[in-house]
């Protein structure tokens, strides 16, 4: 055979080889050079989770604790909570049990107990012995929308008693008319959203 050609078919099967390992060694750095996607930030708060505080007092599992809680119509998933036992008590003097547990797609800013022992207890039963102040003052804690986390920092709120309120704040701290503050907020129920609060509100009439 010639030997030119011998050399030539060589050098064509060495270039032939080569060309593989050339490639495999290329492929890595092209792969390293594609972007890796960037992970999503969470908003803050969750848009379904319970955020503040207060929420340490919640149960972890049984009665009471959000799962329960969001089985429960209204009224019925404040009794749960023991931190609600003046508000629940109050709901049932005034006769709004099943105003609360037949609403629709509502808002409650729930006094806790230390909110309503704040008004000491002189004042307190006496609003708990006037039914139509009574009545009056927790329907102004209600709202007949739910209102998200995300509505809260710059929000103004028509109450089932008829006045406004408005809430303010970013994050996971809010205040409700400025005065109130929301302990733990975004708890679901079956039939609304409760953000407990460690003050009594005032409608502007009264």
């Amino acid at each position: 055979m010639n030997p030119t050609r011998i050399r030539t078919t060589g050098i064509a099967v060495a270039a032939a080889l080569a060309l593989p390992m050339t490639l495999g060694v290329l492929a890595p750095s092209a792969s390293a050079d594609t972007p890796s996607p960037s992970p999503s930030t969470p908003s803050s708060p969750s848009a379904s989770q319970p955020f503040g505080p207060g929420c340490s007092s919640l149960p972890r599992s049984g009665a009471g604790s959000a799962d329960e809680m969001a089985k429960a119509p209204l009224a019925t998933a404040a009794a749960q909570n023991p931190n609600l036992s003046t508000l629940v008590s109050a709901v049932k003097k005034a006769g709004l049990t099943d105003t609360l547990n037949n609403a629709k797609d509502s808002t409650l800013f729930a006094p806790t107990n230390a909110a309503f022992d704040k008004l000491g207890k002189a004042k307190l039963d006496a609003l708990l012995n006037n039914k139509a102040e009574l009545k009056k003052i927790l329907t102004y804690h209600v709202v007949g929308k739910e209102i998200t986390p995300d509505q809260l920092s710059h929000g103004s709120f028509t109450t089932l008693e008829g006045g406004k309120l408005t809430t303010s704040g970013s994050g996971t701290s809010f205040k409700v008319n400025d005065t109130a503050t929301v302990t733990c907020g975004n708890i679901a129920t079956a039939n609304a959203k409760v953000y407990l609060i460690d003050g009594v509100l005032t409608p502007p009439s009264s």
